[in-house]
């Protein structure tokens, strides 16, 4: 068959006076290392135009960005929330339950977690170092393929057999994470601070990984460890 086509959610950020729409390079070398072809959903698309795009697609790739709207998990915004995208939420929202209706694989990463976490009828944790105080930095500064910290992988789940590990060490650039889990995801993974940083569909013939470190940044590494994730995202848009 043709090469499977993954849906990649897609940001929109302002550079040198102007709005740029598109996402990180690593994203796209990912996919494409994994035998997949990647499709751009843009937010700049209505959800009706964004929904029709992603109806060629065979599986899709939530990425990172800006925080989700706190009103979508009935919260007030903290003081340390960003501004979200709002045409971005709907959209991404409306591409989840589009996944889901059609028994589609879903990739999530970074806001690609939180925002199936609040699909899914969860919470985030809107600021961590004023709510979850840490010795550990989620967000530090560095190269983006920088390791920060462990993370403890669930064994038996998911994200344990497409890995082959317990505990890797993981890249990390975030400041909000799941907090109350949606009812149908499990936790799969977390920080040695207790920060949720892995999720999965708690049906197990449901292919939904979520992740919260950055995995596109690594992938291409010698040990190609986190191109699994890509690879095992190309194989079950396959449904082989």
């Amino acid at each position: 068959m043709s090469r499977p086509r993954i849906g990649v959610a897609a940001v929109t950020r302002a550079r040198n006076g102007q709005h740029i729409t598109g996402v990180n390079v690593p994203y796209v070398q990912a996919v494409l290392a994994a035998g997949g072809l990647p499709v751009l959903l843009l937010p700049e698309c209505s959800t009706d135009e964004v929904l029709e795009l992603f109806g060629e697609c065979d599986a899709l790739l939530l990425t990172g960005g800006e925080d989700v709207d706190p009103a979508r998990y009935r919260a007030t915004a903290h003081a340390m929330a960003g501004v979200p995208d709002h045409r971005r939420d709907a959209n991404e929202l409306a591409l989840i339950a589009d996944a889901q209706a059609r028994d589609l694989p879903i990739l999530g990463i970074c806001r690609g977690i939180q925002i199936c976490n609040v699909a899914f009828g969860g919470t985030l944790v809107q600021d961590l170092p004023a709510q979850q105080p840490s010795d550990i930095s989620h967000d530090p500064a560095g190269a983006r393929d920088a390791v920060a910290h462990d993370v403890e992988i669930v064994a038996g789940s998911h994200l344990h057999r497409i890995l082959g590990a317990t505990t890797i060490s993981a890249n990390s650039f975030h400041h909000q994470a799941p907090d109350l889990v949606g009812p149908g995801l499990v936790v799969t993974a977390s920080a040695p601070d207790g920060v949720i940083e892995g999720m999965e569909s708690a049906d197990p013939d449901t292919w939904i990984v979520l992740v919260q470190w950055h995995p596109e940044e690594l992938a291409l590494h010698p040990d190609a460890r986190d191109l699994k994730l890509f690879a095992a995202l190309v194989q079950a848009a396959r449904r082989e």
